[in-house]
């Protein structure tokens, strides 16, 4: 039996190949989704699950990096949002787009663990953790598992620079019927706010959730019973 020997250089190269192509493997996108910054170039994206700034307190399953994903029929839409806000030096900041099934599943076994109330005070003082599903606050499927539904706001301009967030009468992910876009209990200029939110998504496309301003599908989903677990990378 003859036995070749492959130079080590040729050794190398094959190895360097192999990286390359897991890399561009790694990094590719299920056809009908695109990173949202490569539509819309000027979005504000802050995406809390990759964070510890979230009702769990630690980066959530599934967020690698922060990248916002997004349907591609979900980005093209947007921009039209932001399109609409960049002349009143106002834009879109979103907190959270396509979320991995595998993010859900960990936000089930946090809920499901009633010890744990580490955010209680900031996320949800006046929900006892046990009713969290109950009231809607947690599900064991998200329509952003599907890549169609957003977490956004809106935010002010000044000669480029972001500044805060508009005052939304509630913050983002807030537990609480203050969060729910009819509440009439916050201040007029948050009820302004949220409606100028809601009009805008809804003009291009989307349906609001009843218990959060700042959730929003849209109507016309390609993937409507898909959900996907792929990373956040």
């Amino acid at each position: 039996m003859k036995i070749f020997k492959i130079p080590s250089s040729t050794l190398f190269i094959l190895f360097l190949s192999c990286i390359i192509s897991n890399a561009v493997t790694a990094g590719t996108l299920p056809e009908g989704f695109v990173y949202a910054r490569d539509v819309i170039p000027d979005i504000k994206i802050e995406l809390r699950y990759y964070s510890k700034d979230n009702f769990i307190g630690k980066q959530i399953d599934g967020y690698l990096k922060p990248r916002c994903i997004l349907t591609k029929k979900v980005a093209k839409a947007l921009r039209k949002v932001e399109a609409e806000l960049k002349p009143f030096n106002l834009g879109l900041k979103i907190y959270d787009a396509y979320r991995p099934q595998r993010a859900v599943d960990h936000f089930v076994r946090w809920a499901k663990d009633h010890k744990d109330k580490k955010m209680k005070a900031r996320y949800y003082p006046a929900v006892v953790k046990k009713d969290l599903f109950k009231k809607g606050y947690i599900a064991k499927r998200s329509g952003h598992s599907r890549g169609s539904a957003v977490d956004l706001t809106i935010i002010a301009r000044v000669s480029g620079r972001d500044t805060e967030a508009l005052d939304m009468g509630s913050g983002f992910d807030f537990f609480s019927p203050l969060s729910w876009p009819g509440n009439s209990s916050i201040s007029p200029s948050s009820r302004a706010h949220r409606m100028l939110l809601q009009t805008l998504m809804r003009t291009h496309g989307f349906k609001p959730y009843s218990r959060e301003w700042w959730h929003f599908t849209l109507k016309d989903e390609p993937f409507p019973k898909t959900y996907f677990n792929f990373p956040v990378e």
